[in-house]
């Protein structure tokens, strides 16, 4: 028989779940979430964000992996770059640990970040307090998404007032002063009107010496049921952040110095460091069905976020005699306020007996902010570093910050972008479907110098294609070939200072070609694979007879393998992760030292991660989680290698009534000593010790 829905903030799936009480019409039904979203424990059936309309996975063609809610909350892990080490083919970037930053596909990106489908692109770190799902889309995808997203986008789908009844407190705590607690209280108002709110409180430390961070958020939703054809949603989201950023250690003789010794030791003057922001978020989401048929989805959307760090570091690697390192310090400011509408028009008709999902759609932008950076002066002399002895590197020093006003950016920006777009899907018959479409961006970009007042500015306007076939000789086998543009404009990936070398650079070019199949093994488990080549061109080479200036001759070439599991194996075993072989390749050079054949930085050539659910009963499970990685590079230089690694992760669940869930999480359960990730070739992350958090979620 089916199982019914689960009340909202219930785990769909807690405890041994009998496959065949799922219910499966038409492939499987699952739970019902925001954004089009279908779930069935570890598994996204549908979603509606790799084509802005509800369409299968299986459907799509393109390489997409969800991590779902009870995922999540399963791993229990504290941030969302850790919480992607589960996705085949992403993998961690340092961030200079002040944001989230990932490598999807070989390309680093801290700015190809979405939520609910629209940009949030400021460098600072997401909470998961008020997430049903991360959607990470592999591949350029400009029709959708906009400009970047070369190797790919991270969508973040946020909890939804939906009439359900939710009240849950999590709470939890563990090593390193770790203490947080969440709430999700949710109800009806009335018939037409439904509202929710979630909320977050952490004040924990870290793994590394004077780490420590502190982070709230409050989000409260309202849904309005204006009509039995019309639906207003809104949200407001109010979040902080501060924290202590570590750079992690220097190297020496082409390694990472000594870092199994050093897992905990941080370099540098720990007074300076501290990075914050304020985020205010407000979004209004409106549905309507028109009489012609016409669906309509349209979102409006003001982000301001107040944003800085300020931080001291490695600045070169330790001296051979093992006696010296040079610490240097900045701050940077980098406040930014957004401004999005993103409307979106949806018509489905037939054609004989062909049938077709029509979108056309437009976007409108405004972005400005400020790029203010200041130099940190030490001591007495007020010298841009110091020398510290890397077996004692933490000293402090008397400091000020300054802008050197020449070096040191100093600008205001301002960009204004409008696109349009259109798409078919098309369905020829029940075993073979199209999909194309083009968008158009005009691209507007400013900046002022606040020093000269000289402004820098370009436009570009950019037409982005896509296609794809899907070819499905089963109802649950689809064998689907795609291909895809997406273009970086001369600003890069962060909207930051606009010299005149980058005011005539043309904009960085992604293309993807793409092949692969998806597999229905049964209702409720997904088996996917993909091989694709990625070639990024216009890359900015230092022009030598003219400083400032650029030669776009820069190339990387990006090729690779992606297998992924998502879902019930068994009816008591879930699994969720994959495999993923991706050799990244320079072209050709982009500097003296990023020459033709280098890997590109921080990409292992394999890595594999695949964690495990086990039900032993009803009430107790047990999670197993695996990583693996191939050595990698600290950057494209390929000058400092990083060994390759793995690790075990461990969970305990136990269901102590049905209001009640106990949770136990040991992270790197065998204590491996390894480097998780890096900024550059001096500033490299160990990876954290054996860690142990509880948490216990209540629902009343």
């Amino acid at each position: 028989m089916a199982q019914p829905a689960p009340r909202a903030g219930d785990d769909a799936n807690a405890g041994t779940i009998r496959l065949e009480e799922i219910s499966v019409a038409g492939g499987g039904t699952g739970v019902v979430g925001p954004q089009g979203g279908v779930t069935i424990g570890y598994l996204t059936k549908q979603t509606r964000s790799a084509t802005k309309t509800d369409t299968p996975l299986i459907d799509t063609p393109q390489s997409i992996t969800v991590v779902t809610r009870e995922q999540i909350r399963d791993q229990n892990f504290q941030n969302l770059t850790e919480q992607l080490r589960y996705v085949p083919g992403v993998i961690p970037a340092q961030g200079e640990n002040n944001r989230d930053q990932a490598i999807i596909r070989g390309q680093s990106t801290s700015a190809d970040f979405f939520v609910n489908g629209m940009r949030d692109d400021v460098q600072y770190y997401r909470d998961l307090y008020n997430i049903d799902r991360i959607e990470v889309l592999k591949g350029p995808d400009s029709l959708i998404f906009g400009r970047g997203g070369g190797g790919g986008v991270i969508n973040r789908v946020l909890k939804e007032a939906n009439g359900l009844r939710v009240r849950e407190v999590v709470a939890g705590g563990g090593q390193f002063g770790d203490k947080r607690v969440a709430v999700d209280v949710g109800d009806r108002i009335s018939d037409s009107a439904f509202f929710r709110l979630n909320g977050v409180f952490e004040d924990s430390g870290t793994y590394r010496q004077f780490g420590e961070l502190t982070r709230y958020g409050v989000n409260p939703t309202m849904t309005f049921l204006i009509d039995p054809v019309t639906t207003l949603k809104l949200s407001y989201e109010y979040f902080h952040d501060d924290r202590f950023p570590d750079r992690g250690i220097p190297s020496q003789f082409g390694r990472a110095y000594n870092y199994r010794n050093n897992i905990r030791t941080f370099f540098g003057d720990p007074l300076v460091n501290f990075t914050k922001v304020d985020a205010n978020i407000a979004t209004a989401t409106l549905d309507h069905l028109f009489d012609s048929g016409v669906q309509m989805h349209s979102q409006l959307r003001f982000a301001d976020y107040d944003r800085y760090y300020i931080n001291s570091l490695p600045a070169g690697p330790v001296n051979n005699a093992g006696t010296a390192v040079s610490i240097s310090g900045y701050r940077n400011d980098t406040p930014r306020t957004n401004y999005f509408s993103q409307n979106d028009f949806t018509y489905k008709f037939l054609t004989g007996d062909i049938k077709h999902t029509l979108l056309a759609g437009f976007e409108l932008g405004y972005q400005e902010g400020k790029v203010f950076r200041q130099t940190v002066l030490f001591g007495n002399t007020l010298a841009p570093s110091f020398v510290v002895n890397p077996l004692s590197p933490s000293a402090s020093l008397p400091f000020i910050v300054r802008n050197n006003g020449t070096t040191d950016a100093n600008s205001r920006y301002n960009l204004g972008l409008a696109a349009v777009y259109a798409q078919d899907q098309i369905e020829l018959n029940p075993y073979v479907q199209i999909i194309g479409g083009l968008r158009y961006d005009h691209f507007d970009f400013s900046a002022q110098d606040q020093r000269t007042r000289a402004t820098n500015a370009r436009v570009d306007d950019l037409v982005s294609p896509r296609a794809g076939l899907v070819i499905k000789p089963l109802a649950n086998l689809a064998v689907y070939g795609s291909y895809s543009v997406s273009y970086l404009p001369s600003s890069g990936d962060q909207i930051a200072g606009f010299t005149p070398g980058l005011a005539i650079a043309q904009p960085e070019r992604f293309q993807n070609l793409e092949v692969g199949v998806k597999y229905d093994v049964s209702p409720v488990l997904q088996l996917t694979a993909a091989a694709y080549n990625l070639d990024r061109t216009n890359q900015r080479l230092p022009d030598p007879n003219r400083a400032g200036f650029f030669i776009l001759s820069g190339k990387t070439n990006t090729q690779g393998i992606e297998i992924g599991a998502n879902g019930y194996v068994t009816d008591w075993w879930q699994v969720a992760g994959g495999y993923a072989l991706t050799d990244a390749r320079i072209e050709s050079a982009t500097s003296a030292t990023i020459v033709k054949g280098n890997t590109v930085g921080l990409v292992p050539f394999n890595s594999f991660s695949l964690w495990n659910k086990f039900s032993v009963t009803r009430e107790f499970a047990v999670g197993v989680g695996y990583i693996y990685q191939t050595h990698t590079y600290a950057t494209s230089d390929n000058t400092i290698r990083l060994p390759g690694y793995n690790r075990f992760d461990f969970a305990l669940f136990y269901d102590v009534s049905e209001s009640v869930r106990a949770q136990l999480n040991i992270e790197n359960i065998f204590d491996r000593r390894y480097i998780y990730t890096a900024d550059n070739n001096n500033n490299i992350t160990p990876g954290a010790p054996r860690t142990i958090r509880a948490q216990v979620i209540v629902r009343f």
